[in-house]
């Protein structure tokens, strides 16, 4: 795989001599990457370079459009297999009711249990940009009520107009 990830094929393989090895797993040993290249064409296959770091670079005998196949396949289980982080936000203000609280908390243990990363938002509005402490002091109400089913990953911070606070799932054992 050369700077820009393409696999080199064929007359691109261009070594003084590679090890070159069949798509059977027969061995042909070390040969200059011509001769490797008219093996590959007797069997009408092409001639890949699996291993260009390798010392001396390695050159399979293969189906190219076989093995680029199967790469993708592979490429499609991996992401298959990754998860997606889905990050819920919930918007606060400093002026807010006890009772509007738990029910934004309410919403937030139900992401939480879902999976779901929350992320909680006091907006700041005129004065109280120039002081951010109460927006933090909201962020730890809400955080009294959230802990037993969150951890907290991200402090109360500061960011603009906003005071931020992320909470994660707790693991699950």
């Amino acid at each position: 795989m050369s700077k820009n990830n393409e696999t080199l094929l064929n007359e691109q393989i261009r070594f003084k001599e590679v090890r070159c090895l069949g798509d059977d797993g027969q061995q042909y040993g070390l040969i200059s990457s011509s001769e490797a290249l008219k093996i590959a064409q007797n069997e009408g296959m092409d001639l890949v370079l699996i291993a260009p770091n390798a010392n001396p670079p390695v050159c399979k005998v293969m189906d190219y459009n076989k093995f680029r196949y199967q790469q993708e396949k592979k490429q499609k289980e991996a992401k298959k297999k990754q998860r997606q982080i889905e990050i819920k936000e919930i918007k606060l203000s400093v002026k807010i009711a006890a009772n509007d609280i738990s029910y934004k908390v309410k919403h937030a243990r139900e992401f939480l249990q879902d999976d779901k990363h929350v992320q909680f938002r006091v907006f700041l509005k005129g004065r109280e940009v120039s002081s951010p402490q109460a927006g933090v002091e909201v962020l730890e109400r809400v955080w009294a009520l959230v802990e037993d089913v969150g951890v907290m990953s991200k402090e109360p911070k500061v960011e603009g107009r906003y005071v931020n606070m992320t909470v994660i799932p707790k693991p699950k054992k």
